[in-house]
């Protein structure tokens, strides 16, 4: 699996950045970080213990429904449900049709690297 980049800017700093791009005065390279955390703190939220542990489950076991995956994981579907949308809109997940008209989460990343300037 492919690995994710991620970096740490301001709000201020992704909103120069992306108006730069929507402005075609600066274009990202290949190799830039793909998704943007304001702070260490809310990389860890997001990248918690316990989500890595998810993600990891998800990479592994490839789970057909969120129910398999609550099954597995052992937290309660409700929780899940929050976790795993949290996880997709940061890109880090999506989902599949699973048998039926369930839901298969599928991690899209098998790690992810950290860019960070002082």
């Amino acid at each position: 699996m492919k690995m994710l980049k991620v970096g740490i800017a301001s709000l201020e700093q992704y909103k120069a950045r992306t108006l730069a791009i929507a402005r075609g005065e600066y274009v990202p390279k290949p190799g830039e970080p793909k998704i943007w955390f304001q702070s260490i703190d809310s990389l860890a939220q997001v990248l918690s213990d316990k989500n890595r542990a998810l993600l990891a489950l998800i990479a592994a076991t490839e789970p057909q429904s969120l129910n398999e995956l609550a099954l597995k994981s052992g937290r309660a579907k409700s929780n899940l449900s929050r976790t795993l949308r949290t996880l997709e809109q940061y890109g880090l997940i999506h989902f599949e049709q699973g048998p039926g008209r369930q839901l298969a989460p599928r991690a899209n990343y098998g790690g992810i690297s950290l860019e960070m300037a002082f």
